[in-house]
C-alpha cells in the first residue's frame, strides 16, 4: 500500500510501461482502485443513514467522483488556474447524486 501523500504520480504514473514496469503500474492501479472502493463503502453508509437518497447509486457515484478528481488533478498539473478548476468540478457536480 502507498502511503496517503498527494500527487500526480499516483494518479497518472506508469499508465504507459514496459514489462519491466509492470510491477509500478499495478501497485498505482490497485491504489487507484482501493481508493474508488473506500469512497464507495462510504457512500454505501450515506445511503443507509440517509445522508443520500436511497436510490442514489454508490458504485456509480464512487466512480464518477474518483474520475472527475483524477481529471482535475492532470489539469492542475497542466498549469490551470485554481479558480477553473474549481468551475469544473462545481459543473460536474450539479447533477449530483447520480442515480
Amino acid at each position: 500500500m502507498l502511503p496517503e501523500t498527494g500527487g500526480l504520480l499516483r494518479v497518472g504514473g506508469a499508465l504507459a510501461t514496459s514489462e519491466p514496469g509492470r510491477g509500478v503500474r499495478d501497485l498505482l492501479a490497485a491504489w487507484r482502485n482501493d481508493g474508488c472502493s473506500r469512497l464507495r463503502e462510504r457512500f454505501e453508509r450515506a445511503v443507509a443513514d440517509g445522508d443520500l437518497p436511497s436510490d442514489a447509486d454508490p458504485r456509480l457515484l464512487a466512480r464518477y467522483v474518483t474520475t472527475l478528481a483524477f481529471g482535475i488533478a492532470v489539469q492542475a498539473a497542466s498549469g490551470v488556474a485554481r479558480d477553473e478548476l474549481q468551475e469544473m468540478a462545481d459543473a460536474a457536480l450539479r447533477p449530483w447524486p447520480l442515480t
